[in-house]
């Protein structure tokens, strides 16, 4: 195997960057130029709460990922999509994660993350709920950073409410950064959701393996 003669300095900015409160590591060329070589092979990103700074993909990989808890029960066969975990449940056991001086932050996204509730409604004496939609969130990155805490957010989700309507799962950085998947069940969603869950932290692009298309 060829030996990598920046191999032993970029391990050692990783350790830097981790050891950093803020990601940071000097403004030196020979820094910058392991900065660059560590953000093409995805060993680190710009960070979510540092704008300056950056955070190493294996510092990301210790922290947890958020979903519906009763996701099994749903594989199981034992409740149906309808009776998943709320978002904003889910939502809220992100941000209790987060450390307290970035939770303000991550709240202000609630709306725009978790959305507004399921509501059921009734036409002529049918009750109809509005199409599935359930919240994830996993560490990683886009062509943007992450929310707070450097967290991806996605969702699986139903395209229309009719029970044969096809389904999809997304996910998005902080700002327009995206990657889509559409899938003809639900059980090829949520077998879906298995693969991007193992498969965190990652950059988005990193996605079009699983079979995702980006914005």
């Amino acid at each position: 195997m060829p030996h990598d003669p920046y191999a032993e300095f970029d391990h050692k900015v990783l350790d830097q960057i981790e050891h950093s409160p803020v990601g940071a590591v000097p403004r030196t060329p020979l820094y910058q130029e392991a900065i660059t070589r560590l953000l093409a092979s995805h060993q680190i990103y710009a960070h979510a709460d540092h704008p300056d700074g950056f955070v190493t993909v294996r510092s990301l990989a210790a922290q947890p990922g958020f979903h519906a808890g009763n996701l099994e029960a749903l594989k199981a066969g034992a409740i149906d999509a309808a009776a998943l975990e709320p978002n904003a449940a889910i939502f809220t056991r992100y941000v209790d994660s987060l450390p307290p001086a970035l939770r303000p932050k991550a709240e202000a996204l609630r709306l725009h993350v978790a959305g507004r509730p399921a509501h059921h409604r009734k036409h002529g004496g049918v009750v109809a709920q509005d199409p599935v939609h359930t919240l994830f969130l996993v560490p990683g990155a886009g062509p943007n950073p992450g929310i707070p805490g450097n967290y991806l957010h996605g969702s699986v989700l139903q395209l229309s409410a009719d029970p044969a309507s096809g389904w999809a799962v997304h996910l998005h950085d902080s700002d327009d950064g995206a990657a889509f998947c559409e899938v003809p069940t639900i059980r090829d969603a949520f077998e879906k959701l298995d693969e991007v869950l193992a498969s965190a932290p990652f950059h988005l692009r990193e996605l079009v393996a699983l079979g995702f298309r980006l914005n």
